[in-house]
Formats: C-alpha cells, sequence, structure tokens
C-alpha cells in the first residue's frame, strides 16, 4: 500500500463541478489501494476575493485578523470535498492546518513551518478514511493564533506533510499538465517538461514560475520528496521533479554532451525596483542599508550598485523587492535618510524579470550572447543583470517582459510544434 499526498490547487476546486472532479480523482486513488492525504487551496480567485474585502474595510488591518480572514478560503474547499467524496460512498475527514500538526514561527503572512506533528492524520488514515487538509496555514505553538504561509503555501503544506508521513510521491494537481519551458498562457508553444532536477525547478520557481511555490521545492529537495506536477483535468503523465543529485538527465545519441541544457524560461511581474541614490561610497554603507531591509523583513533579490549621477564619491544602489514587502521596505529606508546618509530614493513597481534557467550555462559563452541578441532584436532594454550557475535574469520594463519571454524562447529553440493546454485558472 503506498501513501500519496495529492495538492490541488484553486483553479481545480473553483467550483461545485471542480471539487466533484477532484472527489472522483481522489476516490479512484484511495480503491486503487492507496492511503491517501489531500491538501487543497481556496477555491478560484476567493483569496484574492478576501483581500480585496478587506481593503473596502481598512488600508491597514491587523496582520492577526488577516490571517483569521485569508486561512478561511481553504477550510471551504477542505470541507466541501470531504461532503463529495462523502458522497461517492467513501470516508472522509477533514483537518485545519493546525488540526493537522502544522506548527509555525509567529510570523503573520508569511509564517514558516517549524514542526510537523501529524499524528490526528496518521490515525484517520489508519481508520481507512481519507484526510482533507486545509492548505496554506498553520498555528504559532507560542501564540497559538493562526498563521498563514503566504503565497503559494499550499505546496508547502502538501510538501511538508509528505516528509512528516514518509509518502511515496506528492502529487501537485494544477491547470496544466505539468512544468512548461514557459508559462503557456505567455507562450503558447511551450514545452512540457518530463522531468527536471531540484536545482532547475529551484531556479525556475526563484525566478517566476508559479507552477511550484519556491519553499515547496526546497523542503522537497532536503527530505527528498519526489514531485510529481500534473493536472487534475485530465490523466497525462506530467512532470517528475527528482531530488536527488545523481540521477543524471537523458541525452540523446548524437549530442553534444557538454552543450548547455536550457530547462526554460521564467518571468515575475511581482517586484519592484528599489534606488538608492547618492550613498556615500565608504565601507559599510551597503551593509548598513541591507541591515535596514532585513529588519523590515523584506527579502532582497536583485542587486546593482553603479557610479551615482550625484558626483564623485558617491554611488547609486538598486535593488528588487516584493511588490508586497515594498512599502515596509520604503519606510524603513526613509526613516534611516539622515543616518546613512543617502539623498533620495527612487521607486519604481512597473518591472518585470525574466530569468532563462539551464545547466551548463556558464562554461558556454554563447548562451549570453543568443540571450541577449533575443532581446535585442525584440526591442527589449535592459535595466538589471543577475546570474548564477544555472540562471540569467534581467529586469526590464513591464510592458516589454512578454515581448521578451517569447523572443528568448523562441531563440533557444524551446518552441513546440503544438499549442500547450491551459485547462483553467484565471492567472490572477
Amino acid at each position: 500500500m503506498s501513501l500519496i499526498v495529492q495538492k490541488f490547487g484553486g483553479s481545480s476546486v473553483a467550483d461545485a463541478a471542480g471539487i466533484t472532479r477532484v472527489a472522483r480523482r481522489v476516490v479512484a486513488t484511495a480503491n486503487a489501494g492507496n492511503q491517501v492525504v489531500v491538501v487543497v487551496s481556496a477555491m478560484g480567485d476567493t483569496t484574492d476575493e478576501l483581500l480585496d474585502l478587506a481593503a473596502q474595510i481598512t488600508e491597514d488591518a491587523p496582520a492577526r485578523e488577516m490571517d483569521i480572514l485569508l486561512s478561511a478560503g481553504e477550510r471551504i474547499s477542505m470541507s466541501l470535498l470531504a461532503m463529495a467524496i462523502d458522497s461517492l460512498g467513501a470516508r472522509a475527514q477533514s483537518f485545519t492546518g493546525s488540526q493537522a500538526g502544522l506548527m509555525t514561527d509567529a510570523f503573520h503572512g508569511r509564517a514558516r513551518i517549524v514542526e510537523v506533528s501529524p499524528h490526528r492524520l496518521q490515525t484517520t488514515l489508519d481508520e481507512g478514511n481519507i484526510a482533507i487538509v486545509a492548505g496554506f496555514q498553520g498555528m504559532s505553538p507560542q501564540s497559538r493564533d493562526i498563521t498563514t504561509l503566504g503565497r503559494g503555501g499550499s505546496d508547502t503544506t502538501a510538501v511538508a506533510l509528505a516528509a512528516s508521513l514518509n509518502a511515496d510521491v506528492c502529487e501537485i494537481y494544477t491547470d496544466v499538465d505539468g512544468v512548461y519551458t514557459a508559462d503557456p498562457r505567455v507562450v503558447a508553444s511551450a514545452k512540457k517538461i518530463d522531468r527536471i532536477s531540484s536545482e532547475e525547478m529551484l531556479e525556475l520557481a526563484a525566478s517566476g514560475a508559479k507552477v511550484l511555490h519556491l519553499r515547496s521545492v526546497e523542503y522537497a529537495r532536503r527530505f527528498g520528496v519526489p514531485l510529481h506536477v500534473r493536472s487534475s483535468f485530465s490523466d497525462h503523465e506530467g512532470t517528475w521533479v527528482i531530488p536527488n543529485p545523481d540521477d543524471t538527465i537523458t541525452i540523446e545519441k548524437g549530442e553534444p554532451l557538454e552543450q548547455p541544457i536550457i530547462s526554460g524560461v521564467a518571468h515575475d511581474r511581482s517586484e519592484a525596483k528599489v534606488t538608492v541614490v547618492g550613498v556615500p561610497d565608504i565601507p559599510g554603507k551597503a551593509a548598513q542599508i541591507f541591515g535596514i531591509i532585513a529588519k523590515a523583513q523584506s527579502n532582497i533579490d536583485m542587486i546593482v550598485q553603479n557610479i551615482s549621477t550625484k558626483g564623485s564619491g558617491k554611488t547609486d544602489i538598486s535593488f528588487t523587492v516584493p511588490i508586497t514587502e515594498s512599502a515596509a521596505a520604503m519606510a524603513a529606508l526613509e526613516a534611516a535618510q539622515e543616518n546613512v546618509g543617502f539623498e533620495s530614493i527612487d521607486f519604481d513597481e512597473h518591472i518585470g524579470k525574466l530569468s532563462l534557467i539551464g545547466a551548463g550555462m556558464r562554461s558556454n559563452p554563447g548562451v549570453s550572447f543568443t540571450f541577449f541578441e533575443a532581446l535585442h532584436k525584440a526591442g527589449v532594454n535592459v535595466d538589471m543583470i543577475s546570474t548564477s550557475e544555472i540562471r540569467i535574469s534581467i529586469v526590464t520594463a513591464a510592458d516589454k517582459l512578454d515581448t521578451a519571454v517569447r523572443a528568448v524562447h523562441t531563440a533557444f529553440d524551446l518552441d513546440a510544434d503544438s499549442v500547450a493546454t491551459v485547462y483553467g485558472g484565471t492567472g490572477r
């Protein structure tokens, strides 16, 4: 008997018909002789609708109350799915994150898991039931308050439960057939990837690919959880994310053994660029600035430092942060302006990040040329550049991002002969 954890996203449970379809899949998996734990997201755009509703009430809602509000979406999904499974003649019990044993730190809105004690789930499974868990949420043992894990937190919930229960596989169900070489909503000719290493998937997720949340990939890699990304709308084989670094990528006969292997193109519209202008060009100022950002609990992505336009002895430091964390970062910097000694701050939320992901890129100089030549031909200007061993990332204007994604995807021969299918979801 295998133990399978299945996670279904918001587009898969967007309405009653979707919940019924998911219930049939879950029951079929159980009837095949498996123990099944199911993690569900909120229905459709429920989380966004709750955020919009809160914004109509106040612009400064207490973080604790926001977590209580947003956790309601997944609770609705879990109970309705349990009812649907029961109507099909199977037995199911639903659990909130805290009931399922997910303990977190006390940071509301972006809590991190510190312990998983799935004793109630194991008891339910041993009794022959299907366990349904509300994703995205947990509880702080210190405050006893409900917490949420941030966007994509249901993926992390599923992987954490799979690791703690020693599951055979964690299946992540979404509205596409797997991980693609680009977002098929932007690049219709994107190819599905059959197998991908956890390292490459980490870079794709970190660079904006929304099919898997970054923290879930990190968790799966750390605890050796195999991930299978597939569609809840079809029975097609999806994409396997392999956590074992010893696994190799198959090379077709006749291909050069050391050619760069391009996994895909990712993009991200959720970041803003902050430029601290006229910073004194002396040791310690960068550390001082980034210490301020760290205390504001803001995550920094790309960083560029240039000679300042404000004259000699000055430098400009630009970096990107999630838009949702930018207000806190800006407020912290403005409060420290006199102490740090910079002249001003520029803020731009109309940017987009594009990343090319693949193995062997650093040792293949032609990759950089092809990448930037494609952007040049497409008329895309580059504001920032960042590289790693398996990634090249750039920041450009938001209105040029889709054009840039398609140009780079085509330049690296990633286009498929057929059109990728997107079964549901708004991409909101």
